[in-house]
């Protein structure tokens, strides 16, 4: 993730990306669906792999007192505005999360339930053998039984140039600040068909202000084919597609991820991907 700014009209952009794209409640409700379906349990330990602000492990500790985690990432400024505003509000439960600026494919402190790369994060590996590289270090951060959960997007419209606008209704972030209804506008600059290059940028506009490429990607479109094969080449002994519904009536998805076998393409549509160790 890259950023050009800290503000804009006084909003921390960390707290505008978190609320116009991330729904952490709904990602952790969906991974402990599927793991306590599959073992019986909930998960007590969790890595978020490309972490950010780190607002999902601070979530996953925070559901109940024995769950820890850690958040891996690369990029210091995300870490430090995360331990500011994410990880002092767990008070004694701080103790509990761990934040790492190291590279994910690195070795983990100790085997964990559940390893987490969303907001399509780990598309930054480019090619096969780097991708292939990232998911045998997932695999061997997992404890045997453990669950790899990825996300992804595809359909017709991700392989063109575009710009889609969505209103932020107003809001609260998690420390207590209010925050005001806003736009966020997600560019597709670029495709190439092929190597499946992808450059996206999130713009920002908070009444009469605009800030352009408050963030910026650069990454490879993986299709689920090749995110499969690859997690079956890193050992995993299998992996599931969980496919957004939609609602006819509202026009819009309907928030439920289904198991899927097979996928009529469409304009645009999300799933998780889950490796199974």
């Amino acid at each position: 993730m890259h950023t050009t700014k800290k503000r804009l009209a006084g909003i921390e952009l960390y707290s505008l990306y978190e609320a116009a794209v991330q729904n952490v409640d709904a990602d952790l409700d969906f991974v402990e669906r599927v793991y306590r379906k599959e073992r019986g349990e909930r998960p007590s330990t969790l890595k978020e792999d490309f972490c950010g602000t780190a607002s999902l492990c601070s979530q996953f500790v925070a559901r109940r007192a024995g769950n820890r985690a850690w958040g891996v990432d690369l990029d210091p400024e995300p870490l430090e505005w995360g331990r500011r505003h994410r990880i002092a509000l767990l008070g004694d439960a701080a103790d509990r999360v761990e934040l790492l600026q190291t590279d994910v494919r690195e070795p983990p402190t100790e085997p964990v339930d559940i390893v987490t790369a969303f907001n399509f994060s780990y598309w930054v590996f480019g090619t096969r053998p780097e991708l292939l590289d990232y998911f045998r270090a997932a695999h061997g951060a997992l404890q045997p039984g453990g669950m790899l959960f990825l996300d992804a997007f595809g359909g017709t419209e991700s392989e063109c140039t575009l710009e889609e606008t969505t209103r932020v209704p107003a809001g609260r972030d998690p420390d207590g600040t209010s925050l005001p209804a806003f736009r966020y506008i997600w560019e597709q600059e670029s495709f190439s068909a092929i190597d499946h290059r992808i450059v996206c940028h999130i713009h920002f506009e908070l009444g009469a202000r605009r800030l352009r490429r408050a963030f910026s990607y650069h990454w490879r479109l993986w299709t689920l084919p090749e995110l499969c094969e690859l997690l079956e080449e890193a050992c995993f002994r299998e992996s599931r597609v969980y496919v957004e519904g939609w609602d006819d009536e509202a026009d819009e998805p309907d928030g439920v991820f289904r198991l899927r076998k097979r996928l009529d393409n469409e304009g645009g549509w999300i799933a998780y991907v889950v490796g199974l160790r």
